[in-house]
């Protein structure tokens, strides 16, 4: 922790501000090692400290041994305790993720800190998760096995008349079965025309009453989550999902094989998006390719079409091109996929072919 921190000073450097006060539940738990909620880190270039409330007093003490900690009573505000701990630190100028903190709580902070300056910084925490840690890709490594056993469990239990909704009730016994926290995010599963909605909700489609199924699920470990996707046909494939099927993989094989340091976000994407185009189904590709993963299933950086930046050594996207036709079938593949010092490792190892996605009940 002390060495993200010290990372975080060196962009603070650059920001003409005394410090920044990290509002953000998921920074905070990268930057100190908190797992509690409600709490606030101030950060300056020589002082560092938890801001909470008397809940978490022992736990702050057990996780955040080498940080100050400033403990509120359930007299007093949280933003009370936040103008405490900057006449504290003798701050002047304060920095705030404008992209993390609501309009209500920054003119309660005006208030409260009225003798103060606050500045609005952008992602700063944020550019430092892009990179993982040795730790955290282990960690992440693990989260995408449990999740891959769970996808095998649930093609062996898979049953006939089994709602989509049961299915993804199913995918959380079984993530938390194999070692997991849990879902890393709300799982998907979409039989038939339900396939066709990128970001589908579970609901009584049944298994059976269309080969395809569409499941995006990912496994919580460790704080950190997986995100996969695989498609299952049951019988075998129905004559549109055979066709679109190939093109979906070629696509994601490309971005992936594109994938490697100092590469454009944007030219992954357009390694994915031209296969698809060139097949024909260019407007049936509705969505960005991918996004980064870690303490959250959605973070920088992110593969899109307008996407700026380049790919770094230590980050993990997601690939996951998919073709949807509305009201009858969609496709989508998605593997995990470590930016490497010499190109890229897909860390999910689950066959993907289009014969492997038959399943006989």
């Amino acid at each position: 922790m002390s060495t993200r921190i010290e990372k975080l000073r060196n962009l603070l450097a650059d920001q003409a501000v005394d410090c920044l006060l990290v509002t953000g539940e998921t920074d905070v738990r990268y930057l100190s090692g908190f797992t509690g909620d409600s709490s606030y880190l101030l950060v300056s270039a020589d002082r560092s400290a938890i801001l909470s409330d008397r809940r978490y007093e022992t736990q702050i003490a057990d996780e955040c041994s080498g940080f100050e900690a400033f403990v509120r009573g359930p007299d007093r505000t949280m933003t009370q305790l936040v103008a405490q701990a900057i006449d504290d630190f003798a701050a002047e100028t304060i920095g705030l993720d404008a992209n993390d903190i609501s309009w209500a709580a920054v003119e309660g902070f005006r208030d409260a800190l009225s003798n103060k300056n606050l500045i609005a910084t952008n992602g700063l925490v944020p550019q430092l998760r892009q990179i993982k840690e040795p730790d955290e890709i282990a960690t992440i490594r693990e989260a995408v096995r449990i999740a891959e056993r769970t996808f095998n469990a649930i093609g062996s239990t898979l049953r006939l008349g089994q709602t989509e909704l049961e299915i993804a009730h199913e995918v959380e016994h079984w993530i938390r079965y194999f070692g997991g926290q849990g879902c890393g995010f709300a799982t998907i599963a979409a039989i038939g025309p339900n396939a066709a909605l990128p970001h589908a909700h579970p609901g009584q489609r049944r298994v059976g009453e269309d080969p395809a199924i569409l499941l995006d699920w990912g496994a919580r470990f460790g704080g950190y989550t997986s995100d996969l996707t695989r498609m299952m046909a049951i019988g075998g494939p129905s004559p549109e999902m055979a066709e679109i099927y190939p093109v979906v993989l070629d696509a994601q094989l490309a971005a992936i094989e594109a994938i490697g340091p100092g590469v454009e976000l944007k030219t992954v994407d357009a390694a994915a998006r031209n296969v698809i185009a060139a097949a024909g189904f260019g407007d049936y590709f509705s969505h960005s390719l991918g996004h980064g993963i870690g303490l959250q299933v959605h973070e920088s950086p992110r593969l899109s079409a307008i996407s700026e930046g380049r790919l770094q050594p230590g980050m993990v996207v997601t690939v996951e091109p998919g073709i949807y036709f509305p009201g009858k079938v969609g496709v989508r593949i998605e593997d995990d996929v470590l930016v490497t010092e010499n190109g890229h490792e897909v860390l999910s190892s689950l066959p993907k072919g289009l014969d492997d996605c038959t399943v006989i009940l």
